[in-house]
């Protein structure tokens, strides 16, 4: 399993940046805008084939018809709201799913403006827009992964999945072979610990 990014959901996208560089020590570039959907992000590398994405509410956009994506119209603070899982084969990968008991959605295009006007496309499973713990799926095709412009510096020490009853949630994550340890917690949450110049700390 790779994970591909990490979704941090915010209200404001500056001020998250500002607050994510003091605390780990490196600030995170302009990614570019969600046409359509309401939101611009920013994003910081985690490895070679791994990256944070910073997302919020874009005040330059107009309001959105649906709601804006993993649950952001409704965030007050920053939280992980979702998680992404890289395949190349996503079709199969979805077939597969949905013969385990498990339909993380259909497979759609994805765009994104860059802040240079340049066009970044991808295809990911739907499920992966209306929240949960479980993964969403993506594959970049011939488009070079975010990864590898984004700002360097953090690396992604550990993740789990806390959830109030784990073997519930498992079945959901086996199919989607998102091998990732879930612990019993009161409360569902993504956690993260990312390690940068200003130490290792937790994201969720």
């Amino acid at each position: 399993m790779l994970i591909d990014h990490l979704v941090y959901a915010v209200p404001d996208l500056q001020a998250a940046v500002t607050d994510v560089a003091e605390r780990f020590g490196v600030r995170a570039q302009s990614g570019g805008k969600h046409i359509g959907l309401g939101t611009h992000n920013a994003l910081l590398a985690l490895g070679p084939q791994t990256y944070l994405e910073i997302i919020a509410p874009d005040p330059e956009q107009p309001e959105p018809v649906a709601p804006r994506p993993f649950g952001i119209d409704g965030v007050s603070h920053g939280r992980l709201a979702r998680w992404a899982v890289a395949r190349d084969d996503i079709d199969e990968a979805v077939a597969a799913a949905r013969s385990q008991g498990y339909d993380p959605g259909d497979v759609v295009d994805g765009l994104r403006a860059g802040p240079t006007g340049t066009a970044l496309r991808w295809r990911m499973t739907t499920g992966g827009l209306a929240g949960g713990l479980a993964p969403f799926l993506i594959s970049w095709g011939d488009t070079e992964h975010p990864a590898r412009s984004a700002p360097r510096g953090l690396t992604l020490e550990a993740f789990h999945v806390e959830h109030p009853d784990p073997p519930s949630l498992a079945p959901l994550l086996s199919a989607l072979g998102a091998d990732v340890e879930i612990k019993p917690a009161v409360a569902a949450a993504l956690v993260a610990r990312l390690s940068g110049p200003n130490g290792s700390a937790v994201l969720r």
